[in-house]
């Protein structure tokens, strides 16, 4: 796997890759929340979030997955394990994470209990994560109606304000996994009281099936038994799909068994087909109903129930072991031993994924980030068509059901990086994109799998456009997986010695596919100026990009047209790679050359009859609002939107140039007899640092700053503390709309956009006012990827202000490294022991039982860097452990 001596855990995914043994046969495959999702939504109208509710998640079968708490599964989810708990006060047994639907949150979606990713290796050999339990009761009624009651306007109600963790009134459920072997998992739960008063607690270590017999397809149905099993309780598993296995208890476990059937009569008040149901549990321990259990003791859902005091700081410990083999003595010396060797081998693992210099809060910000990518991956089962039609034992969906009608070839059940398995328990495809880079750093197959995967027959519509996310497939993405490609391509090339240039030529196969989408359905009028909707950025911009106008016509975005900028490049840069040793791909080098020089002089093209998303006043990028009469207006909003041409920037190198003679005679050709293309595009002609041409929209000289130097107009509002830069990154909305909003005014309505630091006020996109806020760490890493290019062409003797004003000059991989400095600092101790990402909250800040456990969000406040928006959203805030490695190595 690496240059250097393999470690065990380097071993094993070589041994997985090659299909000798399935180490990744378990993982952490369960999501955190399967109720609410539009996969079991069957209403009319597709209000999934009420359809579906976490009320009925107790007690109703899931059709398409399921949900635990801290769990895992087999790589099909056929067999599952989670944690369940009981404090003795709460309303219904703690089985899974609950939180406010978008319908419920003054802010959107928002889960409302304390967990964290501590650990784990690629191959889930080790895991490690944390549940924060309170003693009182859990007050499910007081957060939804208090957030209700606060409005966009408020701040979101949390859990820790309610004050059922004053005085410390709560457990530390801590839970470990550690394999034997690949079908051999060891789990080990340790209960801490961190109050100052014994308190009763029931666990539940729970054992079940996805329901995969009840849906009309004549599949049989596993089964859970108990058996006699040395010292502790057994269970024999029997699964026509998965095979036989064994999971034991230690004693002092009841074992209770069930069916994973839904209970009519609770929930509708109809007969059930059964009398043994989902929440038989929660009614045996919660209500006493002591037949809710089956007595035979077998089902299709199991349970071993513990019932333990614990003491002020004690600490109760129970261990369980899930097996393929039948072990006689499952508790062993070797249980210890396996689960301390498996931590030492994470230790040893990590330390040669980055083996540079690094603070001791810098590596445990990094380990806790590739923990939570890693934890976050999730089994995705999801037939479109099916799910259209319907199960032929369950009553017929609503004729008027719609969403994804057009993507009935979408047939899922893969693996799949999650953004965050609460919040977004779904794929997103351009969050997938960020998460791979991280994720390559210590599995390059599992992030290679997940670009594959996204562009299969079974994803990839038949049209050539890739799905974006289950609550509309058909919404369009930036198109980032060329990029994501190349640098998992580069990156293990670097750890591992070689790049996979299979990978890259079957990926690149595919996406020509894509691009072609694209280029004839995002381009209105053929004029190499792009269309694409709102491509994850609303709330930033004037109207909700993918809805129809106000005032009819059409918007030319200057954002979705940098991105196909950036495409071309990634492509052009990938089939030269492919023609070193392929002379046929020189002919597609040449295609994406130019395409890129068209679409660049759509892009900077001033005067006549073009488009004009260049500002030559304000040194800015604007999308511009055509009106059906032809009239045109740019949309003067200072966003992330101009910002995007800088990401499309490469740098050809003379070794490249030479291997390659086709492609450098036509570039050569395009000099001398295009100069009409060539001077919006830098430096085709000019040789810069070590002989290097530069292709780039926002091109730069190195003498004094001319009217046409885009890229120094650009980056002295970048650079503005006053506007984009903010003490943790680049805002992706300037702070000059706090003082200067912008309005446009349509059909007697003004549509405004102001600076808001943190949540939006609006609810401009699908509902939610959460979404894209100021600090956001995907478009972040582009920005500081673009800048290290252009210093690669421009060296040293390139220089701005950073911060502008200040009179400080530094050159492009200095500015590189101060936003990259920023963006850690977010999650880093100051000098009063503080982490900016937990802003004002004293809990996290001072308490020493979660000062040092980390919550990677989805973006962050503009102006103090406090986390906002999904709490677990490693995915692609994941990249911080990329960041943290680049810093290491070549800037801090």
């Amino acid at each position: 796997m690496t240059q250097q001596a393999p470690t065990p855990e380097h071993l094993r995914l070589i041994a997985a890759r090659d299909g000798r043994e399935p180490w990744k046969l378990w993982g952490p495959y369960l999501s955190e929340r399967q109720w609410g999702t539009v996969r079991e939504d069957y209403s009319a109208g597709g209000e999934a979030w009420d359809y579906f509710s976490h009320a009925q998640s107790h007690a109703r079968a899931y059709r398409w997955g399921e949900d635990g708490l801290l769990g895992i599964s087999d790589e099909q989810q056929l067999l599952c394990f989670a944690i369940a708990l009981w404090n003795g006060r709460d309303p219904v047994l703690k089985e899974r994470l609950f939180g406010l639907t978008g319908n419920q949150g003054n802010h959107g979606e928002d889960v409302k209990e304390y967990y964290f990713y501590l650990d784990s290796t690629p191959t889930h050999t080790y895991m490690k994560g944390l549940y924060k339990y309170p003693q009182a009761e859990y007050p499910y009624g007081w957060l939804v109606e208090e957030n209700q009651r606060r409005g966009r306007e408020g701040l979101e109600f949390e859990l820790l304000e309610t004050g059922v963790f004053n005085q410390n009134r709560y457990f530390d459920v801590f839970v470990e996994y550690a394999k034997a072997g690949p079908d051999d998992i060891l789990v080990q739960i340790s209960a801490v009281n961190r109050g100052p008063e014994a308190h009763p607690l029931h666990m539940l270590p729970t054992l079940w099936f996805r329901n995969t017999w009840s849906w009309g397809d004549e599949v049989e149905k596993p089964q859970l038994r108990k058996a006699e099993g040395n010292g502790g309780a057994a269970i024999a598993i029997d699964h026509p799909e998965l095979g036989s296995y064994w999971f034991y208890s230690e004693s002092g476990g009841e074992l209770l068994f069930t069916e994973n059937e839904t209970n009519y009569q609770r929930l509708f008040g109809t007969d059930n087909a059964m009398p043994y149901v989902k929440d038989a549990f929660h009614s045996y321990i919660t209500e006493g109903a002591t037949r809710a259990v089956n007595p035979e003791r077998v089902g299709t859902k199991a349970a071993a129930h513990y019932v333990m005091e614990v003491a002020p700081g004690a600490t109760q410990v129970v261990k369980l072991r899930l097996s393929r083999t039948r072990h006689a003595m499952p508790f062993g010396t070797d249980f210890d031993s396996v689960l301390t060797t498996r931590r030492q081998e994470a230790d040893a693992f990590y330390q040669q994924v980055t083996p540079f210099e690094m603070s001791y809060d810098l590596r445990s910000v990094q380990r806790q980030a590739f923990a939570g990518l890693l934890w976050t991956k999730q089994y995705y089962r999801f037939d479109v068509t099916r799910w259209l039609r319907g199960d032929p034992s369950m009553p017929p969906p609503p004729s008027e059901r719609s969403r994804n009608r057009h993507w009935q070839h979408l047939d899922s059940g893969d693996i799949i990086s999650m953004p965050d398995k609460w919040e977004y328990p779904w794929f997103a495809a351009w969050d997938l994109a960020f998460h791979c880079l991280p994720l390559a750093m210590v599995d390059p197959e599992f992030a290679k799998h997940q670009i594959d995967t996204i562009t299969r027959e079974w994803y990839m519509h038949p049209n050539g456009q890739l799905p974006a996310y289950e609550w509309a497939f058909g919404d369009v993405n930036p198109p980032v997986h060329a990029w994501a490609a190349w640098r998992v391509y580069k990156i293990e090339q670097k750890v591992c010695g070689k790049g996979d240039r299979a990978f890259l030529e079957r990926v690149f196969q595919k996406l020509l596919i894509n691009f072609t989408w694209w280029v004839n359905r995002k381009d209105n009028d053929g004029s190499n100026v792009f269309e694409g909707g709102f491509l994850g950025l609303d709330n930033i911009g004037v109207f909700d990009r993918s809805a129809p106008l106000p005032t009819g016509g059409h918007l030319e975005q200057s954002d979705s047209t940098s991105w196909m900028a950036m495409y071309c490049l990634n492509l052009l840069e990938i089939s030269l790679e492919l023609a070193r040793e392929n002379p046929v791909y020189e002919d597609m080098a040449t295609k994406f050359f130019e395409h890129f020089l068209y679409i660049a002089d759509a892009m900077n093209h001033i005067g006549g009859d073009a488009v004009q998303l260049w500002d030559d006043e304000d040194g800015f990028f604007y999308d511009v609002l055509l009106f059906p009469h032809g009239d045109r207006e740019r949309l003067k909003v200072r966003s992330m939107v101009g910002l995007i041409p800088l990401f499309a920037v490469m740098t050809l190198e003379p070794e490249l140039m030479q291997a390659v003679p086709q492609f450098k005679q036509r570039l050569e050709w395009f000099v001398e007899h295009r100069p009409d293309l060539k001077r919006n595009v830098a430096c085709m002609e000019t040789e810069g640092v070590g002989a290097r041409r530069m292709l780039a929209l926002c091109y730069a000289t190195l003498g004094r700053i001319e009217p046409t130097d885009k890229l120094r107009r650009i980056l002295e509002k970048l650079l503005d503390e006053s506007e984009f830069f903010g003490p943790c990154g680049i805002r992706a909305l300037s702070r000059y709309h706090a003082e200067h909003p912008y309005c446009f005014s349509a059909d007697g309505k003004e549509y405004c956009v102001n600076y808001e630091p943190a949540e939006s006020s609006s609810g401009l996109f699908g509902g939610n006012s959460n979404w894209r806020g100021p600090v956001w760490f995907p478009v972040n890493y582009l920005l500081i990827e673009s800048l290290q290019k252009f210093h690669h062409y421009l060296g040293d003797d390139f220089k701005i202000e950073c911060p502008t004003g200040s009179g400080i000059w530094m050159n492009l991989w200095e500015v590189a490294t101060e936003i990259s400095r920023r963006l850690l600092q977010i999650f880093l101790q100051d000098d009063r022991g503080d982490r900016p990402v937990y802003g004002g909250n004293e809990t996290f800040q001072r308490d020493p039982h979660w000062q040092n456990y980390l919550l990677f969000y989805e973006y962050f406040h503009g102006d103090i860097g406090a986390g906002i928006g999904a709490s677990h959203q490693t995915g692609w805030t994941g990249l911080i452990a990329k960041l943290a490695q680049q810093f290491c190595e070549y800037g801090g």
